[in-house]
């Protein structure tokens, strides 16, 4: 059997049952819709994985309604979330930040933006880019912090119903400990892994502590918490936007590619491209009742 969910976003509610009802049909749905939130999230159970997926999804995004359709038992609750944290559970990437604070804002988000798409090799791309930081105070980051950084909207809302449920809640970002930290704690996630900006006097001296995390390293802190938690792949909930987490979300039972980058779309059937982070909520069969906010 495989599951069905069809999220709206929080702002539209157009997730109708006449909207619902003929994907029911004509996939031969087995029971009653069960509705997570009126208007916004809806799953139903159907025999097969439909071969007009990838058509009925186009369709309904013209509405921004995500569909997603996951191997019944992908589809319960997890006790294990990692997560990416540029452009994922935060709305920025934080190098850029630090690069705009720097004066080379436009050329750093340019290689950015190919790394994340696949288009250049993730580590050279992250040397290149904080060479171009040496020289900018470390205090900058704190700075960018508190002004330029912000939470992607429904992050709280799904670590917060997570840890509630018990499910254990790890950062995992190519990015920074200086911002991982604070994003983990400000979000209260369990752990969090990064890359060290390296600094002397205060100075970033633009280079970044060996060996660096890439997609590799994100897919043994999944391995290495599996086995920490003692649990199985089905047990585990992935999600990211860039190239480099794309392992990470394939390991895990339900990996999640999050507004991300066209090349990753490309190589991942399980996207929310309308929805906020609460759909990963959704995705569990958590209804908006539920949810701690």
């Amino acid at each position: 059997m495989f599951v069905v969910t069809l999220i709206a976003r929080a702002d539209r509610r157009n997730l109708t049952p006449d909207v619902v009802r003929p994907y029911a049909a004509a996939w031969e749905s087995s029971g009653e819709a069960i509705w997570l939130a009126e208007g916004e999230a809806v799953r139903f159970s159907i025999p097969s994985m439909p071969s007009d997926y990838e058509t009925m999804r186009a369709r309904l995004g013209e509405q921004q309604i995500d569909l997603v359709i996951l191997p019944e038992a992908a589809s319960g609750k997890k006790r294990l979330l990692l997560a990416d944290m540029d452009s994922t559970m935060i709305g920025q990437e934080c190098i850029d930040e630090l690069a705009d604070e720097a004066g080379v804002g436009e050329q750093v988000a340019n290689i950015t933006a190919r790394a994340m798409n696949g288009e250049l090799n993730f580590e050279s791309a992250l040397r290149e880019r904080v060479g171009l930081l040496k020289g900018l105070e470390e205090a900058v980051i704190d700075r960018v912090l508190a002004e330029r950084i912000v939470l992607a909207q429904g992050a709280t809302t799904l670590i917060a119903t997570m840890r509630a449920k018990g499910c254990y809640t790890a950062l995992v970002s190519g990015g920074f400990t200086a911002f991982t930290s604070a994003i983990a704690g400000r979000l209260g996630m369990d752990e969090n892994r990064a890359n060290s900006l390296l600094a002397e006097g205060g100075v970033l001296t633009g280079d970044v502590r060996h060996p660096i995390l890439g997609a590799d390293a994100k897919v043994e802190a999944l391995q290495d918490l599996r086995a920490k938690l003692d649990v199985s792949s089905t047990d585990i909930v992935a999600l990211g936007d860039g190239a480099n987490d794309l392992p990470m979300l394939k390991q895990a039972g339900m990996g999640v590619a999050v507004h991300a980058k066209p090349a990753v779309q490309a190589k991942h059937d399980t996207v929310i491209n309308h929805a906020d982070l609460t759909a990963l909520l959704y995705l569990q069969g958590i209804s908006r009742t539920d949810f701690v906010v």
